[in-house]
């Protein structure tokens, strides 16, 4: 499957920390930037942090109940390769990352299962990163 990168803008109201928390905690490249918005290479995808004041969702995240866990929503992420989503659980693990759901598997043992895990940035924004062992399962009734 061939797909097109996406462009993701979303807002953060502390550039710095928001800068330091792609750039060093997910290891991401940071291409163009200016004072107040910086561009990364989210596995493939662009993803632009945008300096901007606080929005609802970052200060009250709603949830939605999905397998026994409250998912925050709205909420953003990438679908990885099983190998990189354990090595990527494994490295925030070590950054001492505080998860809002920890690693694990969702649906295990039915049709969809996959390796999920939620975390904030530093602004409030939801992040979830996802694997699947059978990618067929990706649309799976």
């Amino acid at each position: 499957m061939s797909l097109s990168p996406f462009h993701l803008a979303i807002p953060v109201y502390d550039l710095a920390a928001a800068r330091q928390f792609y750039g060093e905690v997910f290891n991401l490249p940071e291409g163009r930037s200016s004072e107040h918005w910086v561009d990364f290479d989210f596995y493939g995808h662009q993803l632009v942090i945008h300096e901007h004041p606080k929005t609802d969702s970052q200060a009250h995240a709603g949830t939605n109940a999905v397998d026994g866990h409250d998912v925050p929503v709205p909420h953003f992420g990438i679908i990885l390769g099983w190998e990189q989503w354990e090595a990527l659980a494994e490295r925030l693990q070590g950054f001492g990352t505080k998860f809002v759901i920890e690693p694990y598997i969702r649906f295990k043992g039915q049709v969809g299962e996959q390796a999920t895990m939620f975390l904030f940035d530093p602004c409030g924004n939801a992040l979830e990163f996802k694997a699947f062992k059978d990618m067929s399962q990706l649309f799976a009734k």
